[in-house]
């Protein structure tokens, strides 16, 4: 169910002079580092401006970022909670990680194509034929070291609680290649996460807009959390469960603090 804030907000987003003002911005800054970016393609070589391009467009948007915990920087899948489309700029961003999604993702314009610039492993979570070549995919993207984020809840969710995990999405992992661990994030909104998240009926366009128009900042806290052991990395069923309560045991943690509050006043 959408909250009454989301709800409201819906009925409301219109296209603000701060949407305007910030959406210049990110096309200005994407004009600025296209050049040198086909120029590091061009001769072959890893493009740093996709994570200076993902960094620039998390701040302009009102993104600002904590973080807790140790990052594993290479041969590393982060399995995180989805939230919303700032999530992206976030992890891309902080952590250079390239991302598994949603083939639609792949076909739709520009966003496609930016897409495309991260690496990013596409999977059509409905075609079973193509599970053994997907698999594959995200086997090649994590062989390279880099970074890969897997949202095992296939869609966004309201921020302050966790949708089922989609096991199956964790079959490319199992068996663990070597030297590949897995890495419990949680994305922590705090107090608004309801408010940022993008859920129905809300179109995507209509929350990029309202989070565009806000005048606060969007505060948010990267919790890295301990790589499961490699005793749960032989089951996608028990990997995909292990992660799941790692995540949901942070989420908790960080919630008691305000409730604590709450019953004081």
């Amino acid at each position: 169910m959408v909250s009454p804030s989301i709800a409201s907000a819906t009925d409301r987003t219109s296209i603000t002079w701060r949407t305007v003002a910030r959406l210049a911005l990110m096309v200005l800054t994407l004009l600025f580092l296209i050049v040198p970016h086909l120029l590091y393609r061009a001769v072959g070589r890893p493009s740093p401006m996709v994570m200076a391009f993902l960094n620039a467009v998390g701040w302009i948007a009102g993104l600002r970022i904590r973080t807790t915990g140790t990052r594993l920087r290479r041969d590393v899948l982060f399995v995180s909670n989805h939230v919303s489309w700032l999530d992206i700029l976030a992890l891309g961003g902080a952590a250079r990680s390239a991302f598994v999604s949603k083939a639609e993702i792949g076909s739709a314009p520009l966003v496609g194509w930016l897409a495309d610039q991260n690496h990013t492993v596409y999977v059509q979570r409905e075609a079973r034929r193509e599970i053994h070549n997907q698999a594959n995919d995200l086997r090649n993207a994590l062989a390279r070291g880099r970074p890969v984020t897997l949202f095992p809840e296939g869609t966004t969710g309201p921020g302050d609680g966790l949708l089922p995990f989609r096991a199956s999405l964790f079959q490319a992992v199992i068996p663990t290649p070597p030297k590949l661990r897995v890495q419990p994030v949680l994305l922590d909104y705090g107090d608004e996460a309801n408010d940022i998240a993008w859920l129905d009926p809300e179109s995507g366009l209509d929350n990029f807009k309202r989070l565009l128009a806000r005048k606060r900042p969007v505060h948010l806290t990267i919790h890295y959390l301990d790589p499961l052991p490699d005793i749960v990395e032989s089951d996608r069923k028990i990997l995909a469960e292990a992660a799941r309560a790692a995540i949901t045991a942070r989420m908790a943690e960080v919630a008691r603090p305000s409730a604590v509050t709450l019953h004081r006043l």
